[in-house]
């Protein structure tokens, strides 16, 4: 980065020796700040916190007790006291210097280059800005803080000041533009994290806008279903409208849970079983359906499977579990390892003796099943439970919700 030329832009080895300090221990010392500094940078995403950091470790590499990171404002076309050490509470986020080319803030900005003043009282090139006359300043160092990429105006000004005799340098100067540019990298990150976040919160809103619509259009299709069943001559197109309808208001339900789920994708298992097992409860007047899972977060892509391959269970267990009617069917499911451990049992007439859940069949409910098992990737077993009726137990694998 340039100096700005003039007499004050570059002290000669005699001033420097004279600013009371070891040479080696001192510049050492810079080099540890600004690593410190980059760790720090790292390490959080606060740019608030970031900047006062700045201003607080320069002024330390400096041996100055002001030092202030001044930002640009395009609206007012000044540069803002963002953040700062040395200086009165009120002064951070209220005070604002000129942007024109008689300051020295202002010229670091406009042109780029490194602006030293050792001497701000005999300055011919610069006038003394009043915040920096008040405190009675008599050297300061201005640096460029420039963001990344092309077509962005610089950040602001990087500043330390001095109310003591004696002289900043070029190797001070380097120290200043190393944590310049280390903020410019803080801040298009900043910048760059924002864009994200905005870009996934627009994301987000499309997709909950997008499950919303589809399942008020799932619900005008099973609205369809019902009517046409209604109109039927034939038990048996009736019961397959039936099915479809219920199969279809089982994925609308998904989707219902998946506009209002917190994370994208993703529905609570617990909210979204309960809400089935009570639609099957109203189209299975007959046996009572119960529900108890754990609340746990499932993806979609799992959920709308399961969630079939429950209703299908269910809906099963209600038809040839109890012919006079009345009974419980109870439905469970917990975190298990990786899976999600999942049981439908009843106290029915329980399984035909000559049960095999391997044996093909031709009922369109038995195929339903199968597939829906295939595609959880699950695990099944039937069994009989004692001293009567039927239990089915499923381990599904889990994916991982986002953090």
């Amino acid at each position: 980065m340039p100096i700005s030329p003039g007499k004050e832009s570059v002290s000669s080895p005699a001033a420097s020796t004279a600013r009371s300090r070891e040479e080696l221990p001192y510049r050492l010392r810079q080099q540890s700040l600004l690593g410190e500094f980059g760790r720090s940078a790292l390490q959080t995403r606060d740019i608030t916190q970031i900047l006062q950091r700045a201003t607080e470790l320069c002024a330390q590499g400096l041996d100055a007790p002001f030092a202030k990171v001044l930002e640009y404002m395009p609206g007012e076309k000044r540069l803002l006291v963002r953040a700062g050490v040395g200086w009165a509470p009120e002064t951070i986020g209220n005070v604002s210097l000129g942007i024109d080319m008689e300051s020295p803030a202002g010229y670091a900005f406009h042109t780029g280059q490194i602006v030293i003043s050792n001497h701000l009282q005999e300055e011919t090139r610069f006038r003394t800005p009043r915040l920096l006359a008040d405190h009675g300043v008599k050297r300061a160092i201005n640096v460029l803080i420039a963001r990344g990429g092309e077509g962005h105006l610089p950040f602001g000004v990087l500043e330390v000041d001095s109310p003591d005799a004696g002289q900043f340098d070029l190797a001070d100067a380097d120290f200043l533009a190393g944590f310049a540019g280390l903020l410019g990298i803080a801040i298009e990150r900043q910048h760059a994290d924002a864009q994200l976040r905005d870009s996934l919160e627009h994301q987000a809103m499309l997709t909950r806008e997008m499950s919303h619509r589809v399942k008020n259009s799932l619900a005008s299709v099973v609205g369809l279903l019902r009517v046409q069943g209604r109109s039927a001559q034939s038990k048996d197109v009736q019961d397959a409208l039936k099915d479809a309808a219920s199969r279809i208001t089982t994925i609308a339900q998904v989707h219902d849970h998946l506009w209002r789920s917190n994370q994208i994708g993703f529905v609570d298992i617990a909210d979204f079983a309960g809400e089935l097992c009570h639609k099957l409860q109203e189209t299975s007047p007959g046996p009572t359906v119960s529900c108890k899972f754990g609340h746990l977060m499932m993806s979609a892509d799992k959920a709308i499977p399961l969630g079939l391959l429950i209703n299908e269970l269910v809906t099963n267990a209600a038809k040839h579990a109890y012919p006079a009617g009345s009974g419980e069917i109870r439905v469970s499911g917990e975190h298990r390892g990786q899976d999600l451990h999942v049981e439908i049992s009843d106290q029915g007439i329980g399984l035909p003796k000559d049960f095999d859940l391997d044996q093909p069949r031709a009922s369109l409910g038995f195929k339903v099943i199968k597939s829906l098992v295939g595609q959880l990737d699950a695990r099944i077993i039937v069994s009989a439970t004692e001293p009567k009726g039927a239990t089915i137990k499923l381990d599904v694998p889990l994916d991982t919700p986002p953090s």
